[in-house]
Order: structure tokens, then sequence, then C-alpha cells
């Protein structure tokens, strides 16, 4: 009898607790359940710990196991606000993408500090159906641990500025951010021989006359601009996105 009572218990917990995890996971967003960076892990990790260890011990005081996954899912919230909000503290909290591939060559001592040995980047280039590593113009380990791969542009699957008369044209390069939410790059700036009264002259140009109300820029190999402002009103209306 005291086993069945267990059992049932049990049971009932399973009924109880993952409601109120999937609750939590979705208040948490597509961050918790997507890429999966470093402290997002954690905290997946942390609540897969905190609910098996409810279900699979009838001793544990059922509330407090509700009281640590509310209180899981409110600190997530808060972490993944904070970082929004303040870029250093989100390069606090995850890692940064690192560059593995250049102009068809490895560089050693990146891979190195993120200890990904060639065995894993050349794996990783194969599942991406690429088993030249010369016709990588470059490639990028991201802050979730995928491999971000530009080829170059004569072997890419051809598209159609590859057959347009003139393909050079579309060829451009390469964006690389030089604002990100207000923040100018210096170094980026400086690696493109351009600098910040460069910067300002082209944003002036688009009717931008504070960087704070940049939330991203990049120039292409060509320094041709582009530029996502912070104003939320986009008269573009994108049609809604359904599942």
């Amino acid at each position: 009898m005291e086993h069945a009572l267990q059992i049932l218990k049990v049971l009932g917990r399973v009924v109880t607790i993952l409601p109120l995890a999937l609750f939590a996971t979705l208040y948490m967003g597509k961050r918790s359940i997507g890429e999966l960076p470093v402290f997002d892990f954690l905290v997946i990790l942390t609540l897969g710990a905190v609910v098996g260890a409810d279900i699979a011990d009838p001793q544990i005081n059922h509330i407090y196991t509700a009281i640590a996954i509310i209180a899981i899912a409110l600190l997530q919230k808060l972490i993944a606000t904070w970082k929004i909000k303040n870029r250093k503290i989100g390069r606090l909290l995850t890692f940064e993408p690192t560059m593995v591939i250049y102009h068809g060559q490895f560089l050693v001592n990146k891979m190195k500090k993120i200890q990904y040995p060639i065995d894993t980047i050349l794996q990783m280039l194969r599942e991406q159906q690429i088993f030249n590593v010369k016709d990588v113009e470059l490639a990028i380990v991201e802050a979730n641990g995928y491999l971000s791969v530009k080829l170059y542009p004569e072997k890419e699957v051809a598209r159609v500025e590859h057959i347009s008369p003139e393909p050079d044209v579309f060829n451009k390069g390469i964006d690389v951010p030089v604002v990100m939410d207000g923040e100018i790059y210096e170094k980026v700036l400086y690696s493109r021989n351009l600098n910040e009264s460069w910067l300002y002259e082209e944003l002036e140009r688009k009717n931008i006359s504070d960087v704070k109300e940049v939330f991203y820029a990049a120039v292409n190999d060509m320094n041709e601009l582009h530029v996502s402002i912070k104003n939320t009103n986009n008269p573009q209306n994108p049609p809604p996105i359904l599942h």
C-alpha cells in the first residue's frame, strides 16, 4: 500500500511539475531552448536537475521545487534583459565569436585559445559539405559552438547575381559591424582604414544625427554603410510567421 502511494505521489509530481517547467521555459524565451549559449545552457541544466530530483525523490518538498523553478526562470529573464541593455555584461556571460580560418588558412593560435582541434573543425566543415579548406574565405566558431562558413564567391552555390552580366557589382565582400546598439567599434573602422569622422558623415547622409539611434551598422569591402536604427515603427510591416 505504501509503495502504491509513493508511485501515485511520483505520478502526481510529473503531472504538476512538468507543466510548470514548460511554462518557465516558454517564459524564458527562444534563446533558452535554441542556441544554448553558456549561461542559458547552465540554466537548462539546473532546471533539469531540479525537476528530475523532485520527480525521482518523493521525500523532497514539492513546494520548494516549484519555488526553485520560478526563481530560475526569473533569474534567466533578468540576466537576458541585462545582456540586451549592456553588451559588456553579455560578453562576460558568453563566448565571443572566434575566426578559425581566414583565406584558406587555419588560425592556429585562435583554435588553441578556444580549444578546438583541427579534427573538429574539419568535421564541422564536412557537415556543411565542404571538403577543401582552400575554398573557405573565412570560418567563424560562433558563441553557441556552431561553425559559420563563408566560401570564396566562385565556390559558392550559384545565385542570381552570379549569372548577372556584371557579377562583380554584387560581390562586395563581407559586412563587418562598426556600430552595435549605439556603440562605435573603433578598431573595426581602423581596420578598414576608416574613422569616426567618416562614420558620422555617412550617418548624416542617411539623416541620422545621433549614433545612439543606431542599433546596427556595418560596412562591406567597398566601404558601403548599411544601417538599422532602433526605431521600432517599421514602415515595411513584415508579415507574421506562424507555425
